[in-house]
C-alpha cells in the first residue's frame, strides 16, 4: 500500500483578499469499517471503524467487501478528501499536541439496504481537526478515531506551525487533557476498543 506522502497535494481555493487561487493541502484516504460478531442477547454484530489508509485509484470509487466470514464483515470505502484549513489551524494543533494524534470518522448506519444485502455502517466524512470531531459528538453522531500515521501527523505539524497563532486569552485545553471525550464525559471511541452500533443512526 502507498504511503501517504504520495497522496498529500495542495488543492485550489480562492482567496478572500484578491480572489486569487491559493494552495490547501489536503489527502485522499479510504475508510475500513468492520462488523464483528458479539455475545449478546440483544444484537449479534456490532460495526466500528477498522482503520483509515491511503487512497489508492485501484480501490475504484464504490465500496468493497474485504472481507465476509462467520466472525467478521470488512468494507473498504475509499474516496474521501481530508483537507487543511486555515481558519481551523487551532483544531489541528489540538490534535497533533495529543500523545496520539489521530483521523476522525463520522459514519452512519443506512437506513435502508443499498450497498449490500442488508444496511451497512457508511462513513460520512474524515477529519483530522479537534474542533469538527467535538462538533460531530455534541450532535449526537457516531464518531470514531484511529491513530494517524507519523507522516500525516509530521504533514499536519508543518502546517499548523505555518499557520497556527496562540492567543492567551483563547480557551485552553486543560491541562488534563489527554484525548476527546464524548457528550458522555467518555474518550471517543478508537479502532482498538469496543464500539457500539446496530441498525439506524447511533
Amino acid at each position: 500500500m502507498q504511503p501517504y506522502t504520495a497522496g498529500m497535494s495542495d488543492f485550489s481555493m480562492r482567496s478572500p483578499q484578491d480572489g486569487h487561487p491559493v494552495p490547501r493541502p489536503a489527502v485522499v484516504v479510504a475508510v475500513v469499517m468492520r462488523r464483528e460478531r458479539i455475545a449478546n442477547r440483544w444484537q449479534s454484530w456490532r460495526w466500528s471503524l477498522a482503520d483509515v489508509v491511503p487512497h489508492e485509484d485501484s480501490f475504484g470509487t464504490q465500496p468493497r467487501l474485504l472481507l465476509d466470514d462467520e466472525n467478521e464483515t470488512r468494507w473498504l470505502h475509499p474516496g474521501f478528501t481530508v483537507e487543511l484549513f486555515l481558519g481551523d489551524a487551532e483544531g489541528y494543533y489540538l490534535n497533533v499536541t495529543t500523545q496520539q494524534p489521530c483521523f476522525w470518522v463520522v459514519w452512519r448506519m443506512e437506513e435502508e439496504a443499498a450497498v449490500a444485502d442488508e444496511p451497512i455502517a457508511l462513513p460520512q466524512t474524515v477529519t483530522l481537526s479537534y474542533h469538527d470531531a467535538g462538533r460531530w459528538l455534541d450532535a449526537q453522531e457516531n464518531v470514531e478515531q484511529v491513530p494517524a500515521s507519523p507522516d500525516v501527523v509530521q504533514w499536519v505539524k508543518t502546517f499548523v506551525a505555518q499557520h497556527h497563532v496562540q492567543e492567551a486569552k483563547r480557551r485552553q485545553r486543560p491541562q488534563s487533557f489527554k484525548t476527546l471525550e464524548d457528550r458522555f464525559g467518555n474518550p471517543a471511541r478508537v479502532s482498538t476498543g469496543k464500539a457500539s452500533g446496530g441498525p439506524g443512526r447511533g
